[in-house]
């Protein structure tokens, strides 16, 4: 049986869609206590990017937005 460290290690290496959606199963497994509305919030921008790719930007526009805000 794999460790929890060999395990995240090979969850690591997967790509980052693949990535995205282990952590929102892993989260939805989780006791409805853990599971605010924050968590919600990220399965459901999750779900919006699953269905729709092209309304992912990158992190360098991210860091354009975030500074923008911050002026």
């Amino acid at each position: 049986m794999d460790t929890p460290l060999e395990i995240e290690k090979l969850a690591l290496g997967l790509p980052e869609r693949q990535r995205a959606t282990l952590a929102a199963n892993l989260l939805e497994s989780l006791p409805a206590i853990l599971s605010d509305e924050g968590v919600a919030e990220a399965l459901r921008r999750d779900a919006e990017l699953e269905a729709d790719p092209a309304e992912a930007i990158s992190l360098a526009e991210l860091d354009s937005h975030i500074q923008t805000r911050r002026r």
